[in-house]
């Protein structure tokens, strides 16, 4: 059995090559898993097959993308050429089997996984909410360099292509399903029975319609670039983030002209990985990793929370989190702010749910609660009141004899030390402070700050709970500004000195863009 790819036949002489990479938790396409494959593609080749289902065998999902951490080693731009034509050479095997192929998709399917995916000729997506499909490329500084722009080209609307590439949002089965990316959908229990008789079928592979293609040629091509360009430009800036601006050229140059976008991946995104900005870029991507692993290993599991405060803050903390699937209580004395918090959730519902029925479940898990009766079921305990010391420490003291023994107790102060708020309770290692950031709704961030009583197991539950509704902990002690503000007042404090020193307002902030 050969390390991490493992070929299974039926009896209809179908090959169901199983992608397991060995010692990880998800399938990525490194060096290694990539020279596997070939060999398996070139076995394949001379054997009497009838068709091919790639699938994994990961509950994770089918492939993460390619093997993020060999981008940041040190190589020359020959070297991740050839690495790149390589991979065309690979995939192009594939592509080029006598019998169809078929990938069969559940969860994350990003990236190189993806531009594997688009070379086999047909695509089955799972018909679940964790399948994710996208091209999360251009969030590295680069853009998809393993075939992705010349078959994504092939097989979608110009225009979805290119949005698919730009964004690094992933769509789920159904969208993907709608703009043509994969050509079935289907419930878990009969992806098997769907591949089969799609590979029996062997239709004609997924193309854009008439109407579509045609804005892949030069005359029309031309002047949609340069409106995408403009469009894209509104949302970064060309100096800090080349690679979408790079993208959009390539397809400039060469979207309709198969070998073309091919050299042009080969050409182009070597010379962007080894730039300062992708660089910079798979650092923090590494560093997003590390805080997702944060708090782990703590077990906890929350299901309820409770937040004291409706106004912005506590009303978009509760949102956020009835919308990750908590229950939620939200306590007011003003029952204005309680209904200005209702509101506002269920705008944030109906942009980021798809339908009313899932809407109407989000706002059933957030329950207005003005005399704080949540507060004794509540596994996460949040205050978000307005910064008086005493107005907090007096809640604290009230709290920790209301709540449940177990329940993690937080503040969302942004300038009280967390040691002074304790003063009040009998058990203030129990108190941990959970910082967000505004709005809610986009920032990653949360703080996870600690005094010097919090006890560490607070700290990585409070980790954890960061982790369940899908933010990004940060560890923080208890300290004037905590880390954000802190690297922030600095810019704030001399653009100050530079505008009593009479620089024009104006001229400051082009600096600080800039």
């Amino acid at each position: 059995m050969d390390r991490h790819w493992r070929i299974e036949w039926d009896q209809e002489q179908l090959a169901w090559l199983h992608f397991d990479m060995a010692e990880s938790s998800v399938n990525l396409l490194s060096l290694e898993t990539l020279e596997v494959l070939d060999s398996q593609l070139q076995s394949l080749q001379h054997s009497a097959a009838k068709g091919l289902v790639i699938l994994s065998d990961k509950p994770a999902g089918f492939m993460a993308g390619a093997d993020v951490k060999g981008f940041a080693l040190p190589s020359s731009e020959e070297q991740i050429k050839a690495h790149l034509q390589q991979v065309h050479a690979i995939l192009q095997r594939l592509e080029e089997l006598p019998f169809p192929t078929l990938a069969l998709i559940h969860g994350f399917c990003l990236g190189g996984g993806l531009e594997l995916a688009l070379a086999c000729d047909y695509r089955i997506a799972r018909d679940d909410p964790a399948t994710r499909l996208g091209f999360p490329e251009v969030r590295l500084g680069i853009f998809p360099g393993y075939g992705g722009t010349a078959r994504s080209f092939e097989t979608l609307a110009p225009l979805d292509a290119l949005r698919l590439m730009l964004s690094g949002r992933n769509i789920d089965a159904r969208r993907a399903l709608h703009i043509g990316l994969v050509d079935r959908i289907a419930a878990e229990r009969l992806e098997r029975i769907t591949a089969r008789h799609l590979l029996k079928e062997a239709p004609p592979k997924q193309r854009p319609k008439l109407s579509q293609r045609i804005l892949n040629s030069r005359p029309l091509r031309l002047p949609l670039a340069w409106m995408v360009e403009r469009q894209t430009a509104k949302r970064v800036r060309k100096a800090h983030y080349p690679a979408p601006f790079a993208l959009i050229d390539h397809w400039r140059h060469a979207g309709d002209q198969r070998a073309q976008l091919f050299e042009g991946e080969a050409q182009r995104v070597p010379r962007l990985l080894r730039s300062k900005t992708a660089q910079n870029l798979i650092h923090v991507f590494f560093l997003q990793e590390r805080l997702k692993s944060l708090g782990n290993d703590s077990g906890f599991k929350p299901q309820h929370l409770h937040v004291i405060g409706g106004g912005v803050m506590g009303g978009d903390i509760a949102a956020w989190c009835a919308l990750k699937g908590l229950r939620v209580s939200l306590q007011d004395r003003e029952a204005k702010y309680l209904s200005r918090a209702l509101a506002s959730a269920h705008q944030l519902f109906s942009k980021r749910l798809k339908s009313r029925r899932e809407v109407q479940a989000a706002m059933d898990r957030l329950m207005p609660d003005p005399k704080g009766n949540g507060i004794a079921h509540a596994d996460v305990i949040i205050e978000a009141v307005f910064e008086d010391t005493r107005v907090k420490q007096s809640l604290f003291r009230k709290l920790e004899a209301r709540a449940r023994p177990n329940a993690l107790l937080a503040s969302n102060t942004s300038s009280i030390p967390l040691e002074i708020i304790g003063v009040a309770m009998r058990r203030p290692e129990r108190l941990i402070g959970l910082h967000f950031f505004n709005p809610v709704a986009r920032m990653q961030l949360v703080e996870v700050v600690h005094g010097e009583q919090t006890a560490a197991e607070q700290i990585s539950r409070g980790a954890s709970f960061a982790r369940r509704i899908d933010k990004l902990p940060v560890p923080v002690k208890s300290y004037p500004g905590f880390l954000v503000n802190r690297v922030l007042m600095p810019y704030l404090l001399e653009a100050m000195e530079l505008l009593e020193e009479g620089v024009p307002g104006p001229v400051i902030d082009k600096a600080a863009v800039d």
